[in-house]
């Protein structure tokens, strides 16, 4: 019998990918996304339109805010296993809106988490951010470090779904995996977020904001990494009792849960990015240096070897080369 998959977000940047990757290899997925108008609605409705194409996916439109729509769509569909990647993204968002950050983000994870509970999910797998990492200075970040300093309301919200998602396997023994996304780009992207608007404003000769004066790193992750490390956990499910199995191991003592980062480990200038940029595009871009954005960090830097030890977790691809990819899907989209 083929396994049945509930992904929330299924409509969004890492969710659509994630979709499509399960409905590739078989697998029977009911994506839910409240299809809202963060940024271009024209975008989700055409990732929307490629899974339809898929005879094993179904789908719901609704808001995680709402339990009763989540309820309802979990009851019917009956999945063994949940991916929650729904959320309120953006760092700078957060800062002027916080209270979608608190609807979204930590109410929408609370039904979620409730909801595995109850349907007795066999493993629920929920989408993190490195964000939390927030202030601190060691490097790379490790899943055992301790995160006390978020920066960012954005971040503090995800921190806070950790937290309720250890309570809640704690409590019920609800087998859950927590994972810190680095920087994730690619094709079918956020146009919220940096590279994509770069591109946007190269191509139309309007200026780029570059806060810092492009002195800031990101672990850049390109989309098919990240999928792959999702896809290779699905069977990869906690269990209270193997504490001591990996080295540096972020498995909770008293709950079947477990944090783990999934980047590409190396760490990139943001002028570099966006001379690269420029070079594919053969174009200069006009540039606006500004200070440096509130709530944002310096650098993100993922240690992912606990991610290698469970699953054989390899990024394979370099930053240069996902640029590459991302601007030909998006010359050719946007033609």
């Amino acid at each position: 019998m083929k396994t049945k998959l509930f992904i929330t977000g299924s409509s969004g940047f890492i969710g659509f990918h994630v979709a499509k990757r399960y409905l590739d290899k078989g697998y029977i997925v009911h994506g839910l996304d409240s299809m809202n108008n963060f940024y271009d609605i024209k975008l989700k409705k055409s990732r929307l339109k490629i899974l339809k194409r898929y005879k094993n996916f179904s789908f719901t439109k609704g808001n995680l805010e709402n339990q009763t729509i989540l309820n309802n769509s979990l009851n019917k569909f009956k999945p063994s296993l949940i991916i929650h990647l729904a959320a309120q993204a953006g760092v700078r968002y957060s800062i002027k809106n916080p209270k979608v950050y608190l609807n979204s983000n930590i109410t929408g994870t609370f039904h979620i988490i409730e909801a595995a509970r109850k349907f007795k999910i066999k493993h629920l797998i929920i989408g993190s951010s490195s964000s939390v990492y927030g202030a601190n200075k060691k490097f790379p970040f490790r899943e055992i470090d301790k995160t006390d300093n978020q920066i960012s309301f954005y971040a503090a919200t995800k921190k806070s779904t950790e937290n309720l998602a250890h309570s809640y396997s704690s409590l019920w023994k609800t087998p859950i995996t927590v994972l810190r996304f680095f920087t994730v780009y690619g094709p079918w992207g956020r146009p919220d977020m940096a590279y994509f608007k770069f591109t946007k404003n190269i191509l139309s000769g309007r200026k780029i904001d570059i806060y810092n004066k492009g002195k800031m790193y990101r672990d850049y992750t390109y989309i098919d990494d990240i999928v792959d490390g999702i896809f290779k956990l699905t069977n990869k499910i906690p269990k209270l009792n193997s504490l001591k199995k990996y080295k540096n191991d972020s498995l909770s003592h008293v709950a079947p849960i477990r944090i783990l980062n999934i980047g590409n480990t190396e760490k990139i200038l943001l002028s570099d990015f966006i001379n690269t940029l420029e070079k594919e595009l053969g174009k200069k871009a006009i540039k606006k240096f500004l200070p440096m954005q509130k709530g944002d960090v310096y650098s993100t830097l993922s240690d992912t070897k606990l991610l290698t030890r469970i699953t054989g977790y390899k990024p394979k691809t370099k930053y240069k080369e996902g640029i590459k990819k991302f601007l030909n899907w998006y010359l050719n989209y946007y033609n």
